[in-house]
C-alpha cells in the first residue's frame, strides 16, 4: 500500500512542477537507493525498478551465497537463500549469486521523510536542467519579461519558472527600471552555477539592436538585407552598414521604413537611441565617407595596409565629425575597422607644414645638434619622425638624453596653441609674445638651446 501512496503522492507533485514521468520515475529509483545507501551504508548491489502504471516498486539486492556470513549487506547463507527462494532451492550452492527481493515497507516512516528532502532537491534539480537546456537553446533571442527585483548592479527580470540577470554592464545607462515594469531583451549567455543556471540578459549588446532590426525589417529575416556592422553607444548613438542582396532593394530605404516607421520603433525601444544607417561600399573611402555621417570630409588619406585614414574636413565641420566626447568618429572607426584621425582643414595644413620644417628651426634644437642629424640625413622633422632611433644615435655627438630632449621640443613645436593665424599677425607681436612667467619667447629659446647643446 505505501508503494502506491508514494507513487501517488509524488506523481502530484511532478505534475504540479511539469516534471515527466519518465523523470519522475528515474528520481523514485534513486530516491530508494539514497535510502538504502543511508540505512547500510552501501546501495551498490541493489537495484530498484518503478513501475509508476501499476503503482509498483521493487527492490533488488544482488547477494553471494556462503557458508559464513562475514557481510549481511553482500551476502547470504544457503539456508536462508533456499527459505527466501524455495521453489528454486534445488538449484541453489555455495558461491552462486541470489537475487533478494527486499520489501520497501521495512524501511518504515523514515521512508517518507528521506523521501519528501530528497524528492525536493532532486525536483528542484530538474526544473533547474529544464531551463538551462530550454535557454541554452534560446541564447541570442529576444525575450520579454517583467522587472522582479532592481538592485545597484542587477536587474532580475522573471518569465515563467526563470530568473534572468540584467548586469550593470548590460544594461542602457540613461534607462531606469521599476519593478514590475515590462522589458525587452536578448539572452546574451547561460552558465551553469552552484545556485543553478545563470541567465544573463542584455540591452546594451549590439546583437540586441540587430534582433530588433530583425524583427521590424522583413528584408532582414529573409536575408534580402545583411547587417554588416554594429557599432553602439546604447542609449545614445549607433551606426550599422548595411547592404542588400537585391539590387532592387534600397537596404536604407528599407530600414527606415514609409515615414520612418521602422526605425522609429527602434529608436523608441532603445530610449531614443540615434541610429545612423550605413550603405556598405567595396571602396573604403566611401564607406568611411558614409560611416562619418553627418559630418562630411573634404579629403581623406587612406593607408589600407595599416587600416589608417586622416580625415580633413572644414573647420566649422570638424566638431560634427568628432561628436560629443568623439562618440561619432569612434563609432564610424568600429564599423570601418580603420582608425581615424580628424582635422580642420587649417590644423592639417599646418601639422603638413610643420611635417616640413627644418630642425634647426625648431625652438629648443640647437644649430650643432641639427647639423650632427644631419649628417645621418635628417634634416626635417618628418625625417625625424620615420627615422629609427638607433639610426639617429649614429649621428656624431646623439646621445640618448640628447635625442629625448630633440624629441620633447618637436613634440612642443608641433602641440603648440596658435590662438589665430601666426602669419596674420605683425612680426614684433609674436616675437615679444610671453609666456605665463613675463619672459619674452626667444628668452625661452635661449634657455632651451643652451640645455640641448
Amino acid at each position: 500500500m505505501i508503494n502506491r501512496e508514494l507513487i501517488e503522492v509524488f506523481s502530484e507533485i511532478a505534475r504540479e512542477k511539469n516534471v515527466d514521468r519518465s523523470e519522475l520515475a528515474t528520481i523514485m529509483e534513486d530516491l530508494f537507493l539514497h535510502v538504502i545507501e543511508k540505512e547500510y551504508g552501501d546501495s551498490s548491489n541493489c537495484s530498484v525498478i518503478v513501475n509508476l502504471d501499476k503503482g509498483e516498486i521493487e527492490i533488488y539486492a544482488e547477494k553471494t551465497i556462503v557458508e559464513e556470513i562475514d557481510d549481511y549487506k553482500v551476502e547470504i547463507t544457503l539456508q536462508d537463500a533456499c527459505e527466501k527462494e524455495p521453489d528454486a532451492a534445488d538449484d541453489l550452492e555455495i558461491g552462486d549469486v541470489f537475487v533478494e527481493v527486499i520489501d520497501p515497507r521495512i524501511f518504515g516512516r523514515r521512508l517518507v521523510m528521506t523521501a519528501k528532502q530528497f524528492f525536493a532537491q532532486r525536483i528542484r534539480d530538474v526544473e533547474r536542467n529544464y531551463v538551462f537546456e530550454d535557454y541554452s537553446n534560446r541564447v541570442g533571442e529576444i525575450i520579454i519579461g517583467v522587472v522582479k527585483q532592481v538592485q545597484r548592479d542587477n536587474v532580475f527580470v522573471d518569465i515563467d519558472r526563470a530568473e534572468l540577470r540584467m548586469p550593470k554592464r548590460e544594461q542602457i545607462s540613461s534607462e531606469r527600471y521599476r519593478r514590475g515594469d515590462t522589458i525587452r531583451a536578448v539572452i546574451k549567455s547561460v552558465e551553469v552555477t552552484s545556485k543553478g543556471p545563470e541567465i544573463i540578459i542584455s540591452r546594451s549588446d549590439n546583437h540586441f539592436l540587430y534582433k530588433l532590426f530583425e524583427m521590424e525589417v522583413p528584408e532582414i529575416e529573409d536575408s534580402i538585407i545583411e547587417i554588416s556592422a554594429i557599432a553602439r553607444q546604447p542609449g545614445e548613438r549607433a551606426k550599422i552598414i548595411v547592404q542588400s542582396n537585391d539590387r532592387r532593394i534600397d537596404p536604407v530605404g528599407a530600414c527606415v521604413g514609409m515615414r520612418g516607421s521602422r526605425i522609429q520603433a527602434i529608436v523608441r525601444e532603445l530610449n531614443n537611441e540615434k541610429i545612423d544607417i550605413v550603405n556598405f561600399s567595396e571602396q573604403a573611402e566611401i564607406l568611411i565617407t558614409r560611416a562619418l555621417s553627418p559630418a562630411t570630409p573634404v579629403n581623406l588619406y587612406i593607408d589600407d595596409e595599416n587600416k589608417h585614414c586622416e580625415a580633413i574636413f572644414d573647420d566649422d565641420e570638424l566638431n560634427f565629425a568628432i561628436g560629443r566626447n568623439g562618440m561619432n568618429i569612434n563609432l564610424a572607426s568600429r564599423i570601418t575597422e580603420y582608425r581615424i584621425d580628424a582635422y580642420g582643414r587649417n590644423d592639417y595644413e599646418r601639422k603638413q607644414a610643420d611635417q616640413n620644417t627644418d630642425l634647426i628651426e625648431i625652438p629648443g634644437i640647437s644649430a650643432t645638434a641639427a647639423k650632427n642629424l644631419a649628417t645621418v640625413d635628417v634634416h626635417t622633422i618628418s625625417d625625424l619622425t620615420e627615422s629609427d632611433e638607433s639610426d639617429l644615435l649614429n649621428a656624431k655627438g646623439v646621445s640618448e638624453s640628447l635625442l629625448e630632449k630633440i624629441y620633447t621640443a618637436v613634440e612642443a613645436f608641433i602641440e603648440r596653441e596658435i590662438p589665430q593665424d601666426e602669419d596674420d599677425l605683425p612680426s614684433d607681436i609674436v616675437d615679444i609674445a610671453l609666456d605665463s612667467e613675463g619672459k619674452s619667447e626667444a628668452e625661452n629659446n635661449e634657455n632651451i638651446e643652451e640645455e640641448v647643446k
